[in-house]
């Protein structure tokens, strides 16, 4: 891993923690602002509330009449004893003039009240809040008129001096700085923990290296060549390889399987881990048209059962390999035996050329084309769908040389597709002329025959395959369609072809059936809907 990548815990740690930064920061700065404004709102109310108390006191009335009326009185000691029970930091009393009747210093008592904002309350008799700065700093002041008879005579002012609110705020603002610190802490406390967590949980793994173990992990049970099925504790699956999604599940991408329960995909590998239960874990078992050796491992996580392991290995030994060997061995001496063939009939052209007899050699070839022209010129007629002819001319060589009457029918039709359309149509069609062949010929009773018939004329694509078989044997009629059933000898070589165009037909949503004519014929019929095989 890159030294200059960021690891999972330090990406982490440093998200986690300029997020708890970021929120403590807002947190406290909403806060700070909150509690002044609501503390200065407070101030303000308790100072309005104090100096309109204080405006109606009838000691401070007539005070105030008589030092307007000439008669100076200060009030100070009067003032004083109220204000030492409140939080104010000064009171002032005021005649109509701005003139002290009141002041914390005793020396100031009787001069003029600083500041024009007390001048609405004496002129237009207003209750009001300012923030101004008087004989004894910057204070928050309160004024309230003093009336008497519906006439403004003085005022009162509560004034509140900003470094006391701040000292005051400052008590609030540490305590919520030392509750916002222990939040912070705790949060670091708690990351530090969770990512410790992780850690423990990952087995100490960065995820770069996590996702680099499960690739190599997937590549490694990809290149394994025995089937490997992983299942937990209920019996779903959480790991197969390729090999077994091939034996088990051919037509599925194995990504897929991934939570299927085990049973869904095989019921003999679902009854295999019933059997484990009596602690034998080698098993014989056969699957589709493969028999395997099956080897169960339980998979144990803290001395509690989490689940099996089963390996699959392929049972083929030397005698299969030997009738392999032997079916390559007579494929080659037919092919030499074609050989000869064609060169006994090069032979005789060539005679009957030399002995000058042309007309009859060419009675001879013509007699040997006129079967390959005839069906030439039904495939040239009536089917358009090359890659369709090329397989169908193939396969009318092949019942040539193994002696089958392969007839294509006359109004059969076939018009073009896309390539995986007609890919699909190959594998169908051919499927089908192959079990067709292999039922004619192994019936003794009547000469090897097989008729086809197909035509996308109409709405449908039908194609029908007739052989003169003896049928299909009646302990296989309701599962010739799945796979690994063949009624074939060797059946571990077959069971793949039915499957297959039963596949295909789902796929394209059409039907396929098959019935015993009266002519004791075998016939398969497809049906296709054409609007599934064009885009």
């Amino acid at each position: 891993m890159n030294a200059n990548t960021m690891t999972l815990k330090s990406y982490l740690t440093a998200i986690i923690l300029f997020t708890i930064t970021l929120i403590i920061a807002v947190s406290g700065g909403l806060m700070v602002f909150v509690t002044k404004q609501t503390y200065l709102d407070g101030v303000s109310q308790r100072g309005i509330e104090l100096a309109k108390v204080l405006a109606n006191d009838a000691h401070v009335i007539q005070a105030t009449q008589r030092s307007n009326q000439g008669t100076f009185e200060s009030i100070r000691d009067y003032i004083e004893t109220i204000r030492s029970k409140t939080d104010a930091s000064y009171i002032v009393v005021t005649n109509k003039n701005g003139i002290r009747l009141s002041h914390p210093e005793q020396e100031r008592v009787g001069e003029t009240f600083i500041g024009e904002d007390i001048q609405a309350t004496l002129k237009q008799g207003l209750t009001r809040t300012t923030v101004a700065t008087g004989s004894l700093g910057s204070a928050i002041r309160n004024f309230a008129p003093i009336q008497m008879n519906d006439q403004v005579i003085g005022a009162v002012s509560i004034g509140y001096l900003n470094q006391s609110i701040t000292d005051l705020l400052f008590n609030y603002y540490l305590e919520a700085i030392l509750w916002l610190g222990f939040i912070y802490i705790s949060a670091i406390v708690l990351t530090l923990s969770l990512l410790s967590k992780l850690k423990r949980t990952f087995l100490e793994y960065e995820p770069e290296e996590i996702v680099q173990r499960f690739k190599e992990h997937s590549l490694l049970l990809g290149s394994i060549r025995e089937g490997i099925i992983a299942i937990d504790r209920q019996h779903k699956i959480t790991a197969i390889n390729d090999a077994a999604s091939y034996w088990l599940a051919p037509d599925q991408d194995h990504e897929k399987l991934i939570g299927l329960p085990l049973e869904e995909l095989s019921q003999g590998l679902s009854l295999l881990i019933v059997d484990s239960l009596s602690n034998r874990n080698k098993h014989s078992i056969t699957l589709g048209r493969h028999d395997f050796a099956a080897s169960l491992y339980p998979l144990n996580d803290q001395s509690t059962d989490s689940g099996y392991l089963i390996v699959l290995n392929h049972e083929q030994d030397m005698s299969e390999l030997e009738q392999e060997l032997a079916r390559t061995t007579a494929y080659a001496h037919q092919l030499r035996a074609k050989t000869h063939e064609h060169n006994n009939k090069l032979n005789v052209i060539s005679g009957l050329l030399q002995a000058g007899k042309t007309q009859a050699a060419i009675d001879y070839l013509q007699q040997e084309s006129d079967l390959h022209q005839n069906m030439l010129g039904a495939l040239v007629k009536s089917i358009e769908n090359s890659p369709v002819a090329g397989m169908l001319l193939s396969k009318y060589n092949y019942a040539s040389e193994h002696q089958i009457a392969f007839t294509l029918d006359e109004d059969s039709q076939l018009k073009n597709y896309d390539q995986s359309v007609n890919d699909d149509l190959i594998s169908l069609i051919g499927n089908l002329l192959e079990n067709a062949f292999y039922a004619a010929q192994n019936n003794p009773n009547a000469q090897a025959s097989t008729d086809m018939f197909i035509s996308d004329r109409t709405n449908f694509l039908m194609i029908t395959v007739e052989d003169s078989g003896l049928g299909v044997d009646e302990k296989i009629a309701q599962r010739i369609f799945d796979l690994g059933i063949s009624s074939k000898p060797d059946s571990s070589q077959h069971g793949v072809g039915l499957y297959l165009v039963s596949r295909i037909v789902k796929h394209y949503n059409g039907s396929l059936d098959w019935e015993r004519s009266d002519a004791n014929t075998t016939v398969f019929s497809v049906y296709l809907d054409k609007r599934e095989l064009e885009p």
